[in-house]
């Protein structure tokens, strides 16, 4: 368990039960979900995903009710923060966002659509995101975290825009992930192969789309860290000196962009069913997410079948002798096979890299086109150099 006296980054009180520190984050989590659900309400055809909007519509009654209660909780919230902690910040911020979202017309703000829209931005998708994994993993955190790090650690609203910026252009990202092998691979499609495939138990092919996705994330993500010109864009995520379940989303947007166009190569030639292929994106938002984690779990003998935060949290290790190891997303005997595992029976003493990474995301986008100069590091600086 982490010391009940745990310091917040933000006002440097104490976290613990009852000092208003609970009640001030959920506070700004809920109500700054209602008012950006308020929000998309109001530019309905620009924020929210074409996808997922007529399954919207057909609860959209449902929705509204959700939202209500999130602006009702996020206030309620806010003022008890207000009554028990000596800063103010937190809840004060939690009642101002219910009152915007009030004036915009709360939940039963009309929708706006207007017809034609070639683009949307993702708002829904990352509230969504937002709320479903740090409901998840921040409690998860609090209550089995291996080390002693708050929740707005240092880095943590750069981590926190990547992840924005990510998710709110997922048309985008989408896109680029897609074209490259409907344009260039088609060639490679085999009828028989793909009918063949689609025939096989769901399961199974679950496990074929973890398997050949990993074996070129594998290749990816170790050419990533032999080519010099490459590493400046992996060097981004690798700049964190703190692991957690925000850290998997510091990824500079080209490297996001490879890795998810060539490891979708194989998916789009073998052509799984629907059903286990998103049942894959889902496994891997939430495994992605898991690894890079801040939890202290063992899993025994597992560890060597799957990813494990263990095994992860190697990779980012300062180690000297876990630099470049641990290339594989889900399956560790990759490493084995090629010479790249690692995994003692112990947790790494801390985590980072050499190179200079600015701070901020939007220095850090700019970082690898541009010459190497000494720069002030975000992250606490390290001593271990990248070979």
């Amino acid at each position: 368990m982490l010391p009940m006296e745990a310091k917040s980054t933000l006002d440097g009180l104490p976290t613990r039960f009852g000092s208003g520190w609970i009640s001030g984050v959920l506070a700004v989590l809920l109500a700054g979900s209602g008012l950006g659900a308020v929000i998309c309400f109001l530019y309905w055809d620009v924020l929210t995903m074409e996808e997922a909007r007529e399954h919207y519509a057909r609860y959209l009654p449902y929705i509204r009710g959700l939202v209500h209660v999130l602006l009702v909780a996020g206030f309620l919230l806010g003022v008890l923060s207000i009554s028990l902690r000596k800063s103010k910040i937190l809840g004060v911020w939690a009642c101002l966002m219910v009152l915007v979202a009030a004036l915009l017309g709360g939940s039963q703000a009309a929708l706006g659509e207007r017809a034609g829209k070639p683009f949307y931005l993702g708002l829904d998708y990352f509230l969504l995101s937002l709320i479903i994994t740090s409901a998840i993993f921040v409690p998860l955190e609090r209550l089995f975290g291996r080390r002693d790090q708050p929740i707005f650690r240092n880095g943590f609203w750069t981590d926190m825009t990547y992840f924005f910026i990510s998710t709110l252009a997922v048309q985008f990202t989408t896109l680029m992930t897609l074209a490259p092998a409907m344009v260039l691979f088609e060639w490679a499609q085999f009828q028989s192969v793909q009918t063949f495939v689609k025939e096989l138990p769901w399961v199974v092919q679950f496990l074929l789309i973890m398997l050949s996705t990993d074996i070129v994330q594998y290749w990816v993500h170790r050419t990533f860290h032999v080519v010099p010109w490459l590493w400046k864009f992996h060097a981004v995520h690798h700049s964190t000196d703190a692991m957690d379940w925000l850290a998997g989303t510091r990824l500079h947007v080209v490297e996001q962009i490879l890795t998810r166009a060539l490891t979708f190569i194989p998916v789009f030639i073998l052509g799984f069913h629907l059903v286990p292929m998103a049942a894959y994106v889902v496994f891997i938002t939430f495994h992605a997410t898991f690894i890079h984690a801040n939890v202290r779990f063992y899993y025994g003998p597992l560890k060597w079948l799957i990813a494990t935060p263990q095994f992860h949290h190697w990779h980012h290790a300062i180690e000297r002798e876990a630099i470049d190891k641990n290339f594989a997303v889900h399956f560790p005997v990759l490493d084995l096979v090629f010479g790249t595992f690692y995994l003692p029976d112990q947790w790494p003493s801390g985590y980072g890299i050499h190179d200079k990474v600015p701070r901020g995301w939007l220095r850090q986008f700019f970082y690898p086109f541009l010459p190497q100069k000494k720069s002030v590091t975000e992250e606490t600086p390290v001593v271990q150099v990248h070979e």
